[in-house]
């Protein structure tokens, strides 16, 4: 949370501080929208704060933020500059120190039928960013090609908030750091090499790493670079050209751009782990530009990531066939608590 209550108006701050620490331990969102009760979301549950720091499922109890406690959030988050963080506004969302995101509701102002920004910003959405470690440890096995020595071509699938950073994140740390990475059980099923592999990190969204001046403030390996705020699309080209990664790592893929930067990628020898929206590989596969990369077997493994609170995290592994090759559960992210993103 530290990293997160600066950007916070003085009065919202104050109550959020309030919160039972509990609460504050399983945080996920933090949403604050004009005129009506703020919410935060921890658990999985969603809860409203009062005046008082309490939390209630009454929505009329709730503190109603005011149009000057929005306009100060967005001042804050803007560095009491909005021209300089125009491109965020205009794909809807900002990305602050430690990785969190926070998605932003309002005006949208449209030119030759694009969104240019948003203005009369009205709504927040604060996303906490966790790394979980060991997460990762499971699906290793399901992923890894013993004959090549690293990781399949992987495409993690799930809806929204339910780990894909985070996995994609402790995968990384994992391939980079190589077999020191896993112990105890983990170790005797891990297939990593002895010596870790050389992982790229192309990060446009600035989630995965978390970079602040360049520098993670993510665990993601001793062998891995990082490209932020960077296109996917250019980031996998530049990045292939400039440190020759074993391993690319990326997040959100569903452009024409990014399926010909990942077939380049492929071509040239490089092992990608990306991920996509979606519940199913059915629903992946109902989008024209990741139809067109399923066809062609350009993943060797498709991995279905969903989560709920008594089971935790669980994969479900396809092969580029439709066969399924694992379905391990993830213990160590219900062990871990909280929620990641």
């Amino acid at each position: 949370m530290q990293p997160i209550l600066p950007f916070l108006p003085a009065r919202i701050r104050e109550m959020i501080e309030k919160l039972p620490k509990t609460a504050l331990d399983a945080l996920e969102e933090i949403r604050i929208r004009e005129a009506r009760s703020l919410e935060i979301v921890h658990d999985g549950e969603s809860r409203f704060v009062t005046e008082g720091g309490a939390l209630t499922v009454d929505p009329e109890a709730g503190y109603k933020p005011a149009k000057e406690d929005c306009a100060k959030l967005l001042d804050l988050l803007t560095n009491h500059s909005l021209y300089t963080f125009e491109e965020e506004l205009r794909r809807g969302y900002i990305t602050i120190a430690g990785g969190h995101r926070v998605g932003l509701a309002g005006k949208t102002v449209l030119e030759r039928g694009e969104v240019k920004h948003i203005r009369d910003v009205a709504g927040f959405n604060i996303r906490i960013a966790r790394a979980v470690r060991g997460v990762g440890a499971a699906l290793l096995p399901a992923i890894w090609d013993e004959s090549a020595g690293s990781v399949h071509q992987t495409l993690v699938i799930s809806p929204p908030r339910q780990g894909k950073t985070t996995l994609v994140r402790d995968l990384a740390r994992m391939i980079s750091a190589g077999s020191q990475s896993v112990s105890g059980r983990d170790a005797r099923r891990s297939q990593l090499a002895r010596s870790g592999l050389r992982v790229g990190i192309v990060d446009e969204r600035s989630e995965i790493a978390a970079c602040y001046r360049g520098v993670p403030t993510f665990d993601v390996g001793p062998r891995t670079d990082v490209l932020d705020g960077c296109p996917k699309a250019e980031g996998m080209m530049m990045m292939i050209r400039s440190m020759s990664p074993d391993v690319l790592v990326v997040d959100e893929i569903g452009r024409p751009e990014d399926a010909a930067a990942l077939q380049e990628a492929l071509h040239a020898g490089v092992r990608v782990i990306a991920t996509a929206h979606g519940r199913s590989v059915a629903d992946v596969r109902d989008r024209p530009v990741m139809r067109r990369l399923l066809e062609e077997r350009m993943f060797a493994r498709l991995v279905e990531l969903s989560r709920n609170r008594q089971a935790g995290a669980r994969f479900t592994v396809w092969d580029a066939n439709g066969n399924k090759v694992a379905e391990p559960a993830a213990e160590r992210l219900r062990e871990a608590g909280g929620t990641p993103c």
